[in-house]
């Protein structure tokens, strides 16, 4: 279109709204005109006696709107034609200060406390102008509401989080200078959350909810678990406890109770959550420029969030910032520190590597540092890391809310992690640095249904073997390297291993600690049992080279024939390694159950 046919166009729709603004076409006629940022408009409206102040449905007024768009000149002319600054919305109960400092528009939020707005009004939420201003970052708008009666320790409602924590959690390092400048408390803490803390209908409604993946530690589908809690729905009295020592108090708090009945669902395991700084808060995003501008301020590197025990380099290598999570070690950082379920960063580097894959998207922030998981680890283990940590609680976020593999690791070190994963460099270096490749994880507490919908398992224990106690000795390193978990839900959809294989793990395992080839899970099963579940000839046949009996039968009668023969729902037989297994003399009891 030509430029003077679209211009007399434009001029053709701009008189017509005036016209329609003018006779008074809506409710609001200046708010809708101020949203169309037709000055023109406005004005024309306001000479003829428009109620300046007329909201929208939703609350807006004129003033809202240019306070929002950041246009000083319309913004003068509503405050001169008496605009009210102190009108708020109907959702939210915003003020056109809160938009304009949302927004971060400095211009427009000097003139509308000039004109008495309250830089210490909140709305609905708790939540400040200066708040607002800090999440978005100008340092201008900051330092005007700051100077006006902003509080730098105000709080808002739900998470109890401050300014600092606001613009340190949207990586606002103009802001967070702004704010350390005009006094912020560094080491102030949100609120801390029970998350556990709900009725047992809210727990119920929430496991039907979700359909899946709400209750922990459970079958193929996370629909229960070993971990269990009492009948009433209600977490157990100090449900957030730790282990008894090394192998004599059960499920890190949670298990061995008198009266237990069910899983424990997320929430349960999650317990308690907040206490952040904005030290904390920075370093769970990776947002490492705020973060130095804090430690420089002052900010202490030690200071461990009030919730589930995390400090700030901790929670950078939970989430996979190792180059961060290594300049926190340096610059002091606890390598041992460790959270309420004895996660430490030797752990989390490697559980975060080798996150299992996930039913929908997720952060990949370890693949994106310029040092590696094992470079961390040595930084840690020069540090004075603990090689020999143990987890004191199943790790709710392990596999993102959905427990496919079923696998219980509490009580595991990171070299068990490592093994886990079949991580060879990992279990070398670990034990390069007096990690003990023969603790086990701890028994849980009950027994895990099978497949995807929650088989009992059968009782009796025909196999002969001693019972273990809750608490002692669950699934050796060998086992997890050999594939535990993939005979009985569905490891295989969500496990991450080594790109290698699962051999190389094994091998080392056993010829490098001498891990013994026959020893038994605390469900009976060898590592043969495991690789058989995989179908893995190649490992089946290293095994039996090292003398694993193939004649042996787990708590629940299976032979490793068996655990070749599609032992639960969806997983199916494995041809080659069930007739290798038959000729090697081990019985097949005929039980497919997803033939």
């Amino acid at each position: 279109m030509p430029r003077a046919s679209r211009n007399v166009g434009l001029g053709l729709v701009v008189a017509a709204m005036l016209t329609g603004l003018v006779h008074g076409a809506g409710p609001a006629p200046v708010a809708d005109a101020a949203m169309a940022r037709n000055r023109e408009a406005v004005k024309a409206l306001l000479k003829s006696g428009a109620d300046v102040n007329a909201a929208q449905g939703d609350g807006m007024t004129a003033l809202h709107w240019a306070a929002r768009a950041g246009d000083l000149e319309l913004a003068q002319m509503l405050l001169y034609a008496g605009a009210n600054v102190k009108a708020t919305t109907r959702l939210g109960a915003y003020t056109p200060l809160m938009m304009a400092a949302d927004q971060g528009h400095a211009p427009v939020i000097a003139a509308l406390l000039a004109g008495g707005a309250d830089a210490k009004a909140a709305n609905s939420l708790g939540t400040t102008p200066l708040m607002l201003a800090s999440a978005s970052g100008n340092p201008q708008a900051v330092t005007t509401i700051v100077e006006n009666g902003g509080e730098l320790a105000a709080r808002e409602k739900t998470f109890g989080q401050t300014p600092l924590m606001f613009a340190a959690s949207n990586n606002r390092v103009e802001a967070v200078k702004a704010l350390i400048k005009a006094g912020a408390d560094l080491e102030a803490t949100s609120k801390v959350n029970n998350v556990g803390n709900l009725s047992g209908p809210q727990q119920e409604f929430l496991a039907q909810a979700s359909g899946s993946g709400n209750q922990a530690g459970g079958n193929g589908t996370g629909r229960s678990g070993q971990v269990v809690a009492t009948g009433s729905g209600q977490a157990p009295p100090n449900a957030q406890g730790q282990a008894q020592g090394g192998g004599g108090g059960g499920r890190g708090g949670f298990g061995g109770r008198p009266g237990v009945e069910r899983p424990f669902f997320y929430n349960e395991l999650i317990g308690y959550q907040g206490g952040h700084t904005a030290l904390i808060l920075a370093a769970r995003s990776g947002y490492a420029d705020v973060v130095k501008t804090l430690v420089a301020a002052g900010a202490g590197v030690n200071h461990i969030s009030a919730g589930d025990r995390t400090s700030a380099m901790l929670i950078a290598a939970i989430n996979g910032h190792f180059d961060l999570a290594r300049w926190l070690l340096d610059q002091g950082a606890d390598p041992n520190a460790a959270s309420e379920n004895g996660v430490t960063a030797l752990y989390a580097s490697l559980n975060v590597t080798w996150a299992p894959r996930a039913l929908y998207p997720q952060p990949r922030a370890f693949n994106q540092q310029q040092i590696t998981y094992l470079d961390f680890m040595k930084a840690l283990l020069a540090k004075g890391a603990d090689p020999n940590a143990r987890l004191t609680k199943k790790v709710w976020y392990s596999e993102y809310n959905f427990d496919l593999a079923g696998v219980d690791e509490v009580g595991a070190t990171p070299f068990w992690r490592a093994a886990f994963a079949g991580d060879v460099p990992a279990m070398q270096l670990l034990i390069d640095h007096g990690a003990d490749p023969n603790i086990s994880t701890m028994k849980p507490a009950g027994r895990r249904p099978l497949g995807d919908v929650g088989a009992a398992r059968e009782s009796k224990d025909v196999s002969g073997l001693e019972p273990v106690p809750m608490g002692g000795p669950g699934i050796p390193p060998l086992q997890a390297a050999a594939g535990v978990g993939f005979g009985e839900g569905f490891a295989a959809n969500s496990h991450i291993h080594s790109p290698a294989g699962f051999l190389p793990g094994i091998r080392f395992i056993v010829e490098q600690t001498g891990a013994d080839v026959n020893a038994v899970d605390h469900e009976g099963n060898t590592a043969l049992h495991h690789a058989a579940a995989r179908g893995d000839v190649d490992s089946i046949l290293y095994l039996v080279s090292k003398g694993a009996d193939v004649k042996k039968v787990n708590r629940e009668g299976q032979t490793v024939a068996d655990m070749a023969n599609g032992p639960v729902q969806r997983v199916q037989p494995w041809p080659e390694a069930l007739m290798l297994l038959e000729k090697l003399g081990s019985k097949n009891s005929n039980k497919c159950v997803s033939c």
